[in-house]
């Protein structure tokens, strides 16, 4: 692929535009803009299923230019097979999840071939709208999946199991949902905030023979901690079969 000069793209003005209409599109759109498919994009982002993508990327790559800086927030879709579809490698791969539909989401980018640290710059500040950002080798990517990527539904799962068990414990419905997604927004504001390891924070509220430690205990007894970590492992194991 011959080399190409990049022609900056100016961060306070550009055009945007999305291909795809996934979750994670929707999630990307509501935070950043409301914008469709334009013609003539300086900034593209390809948000197709991983079983489209190669489809999608050969039929767009007449349309393509060089100028373009295209953004993969594909899963499971490497830099190296983006760029040989695309003709293009001027890329970012970016691996963001569903709450940047509420300005909370963790994303990692990473480069292509030809894109420039200040193509690395504006992405990250486009992604910094929508929640943290964080720079990392595309070998670390499958693992970033299963674990912030795919992590938004074990919370959720958690929630829901730890509003079931104030609900077992005689709280009405509404109170028991309210309180645990505040506790775990809370504890993660904690976590983020705080300096603290999370085991300190945790440790920090088991009082000795109180009812945390005992709630912690039934916890480690099923296995909570290890079943954590193994969805983490089999979700970043099906990344790498996809990809």
């Amino acid at each position: 692929m011959a080399a190409i000069t990049a022609t900056p793209i100016a961060a306070d003005k550009f055009k945007l535009g999305f291909i795809g209409a996934g979750k994670m599109a929707e999630s990307i759109a509501k935070g950043i803009v409301n914008s469709g498919v334009v013609e003539d994009c300086d900034v593209i982002v390809l948000s197709v299923k991983p079983q489209i993508v190669k489809d999608v990327v050969l039929k767009l790559r007449p349309h393509f230019s060089e100028n373009q800086l295209l953004v993969s927030v594909v899963a499971g879709t490497k830099l190296k097979d983006l760029q040989e579809w695309a003709g293009h490698s001027r890329f970012v791969r970016v691996m963001p999840n569903t709450p940047a539909a509420v300005g909370m989401a963790a994303s990692v980018i990473s480069l292509g071939a030809t894109a420039t640290e200040e193509d690395g710059e504006l992405i990250a500040k486009l992604f910094g709208a929508i929640g943290k950002v964080w720079r990392a080798d595309e070998k670390l990517f499958d693992a970033i999946t299963g674990l912030s990527g795919s992590g938004p539904a074990y919370i959720f799962l958690a929630i829901e199991a730890l509003a079931d068990g104030g609900v077992a414990a005689g709280l009405p419905r509404d109170l028991a949902n309210g309180l645990a997604a505040q506790t775990v927004l809370g504890a993660a504001s904690m976590a983020v905030n705080s300096g603290k390891h999370p085991g300190q924070l945790k440790d920090d509220v088991a009082s000795p023979g109180g009812t945390t430690i005992a709630g912690i205990h039934e916890l480690e007894k099923g296995g909570f901690r290890g079943t954590i970590m193994n969805a983490v492992v089999a979700a970043a194991k099906r990344g790498r079969e996809l990809s």
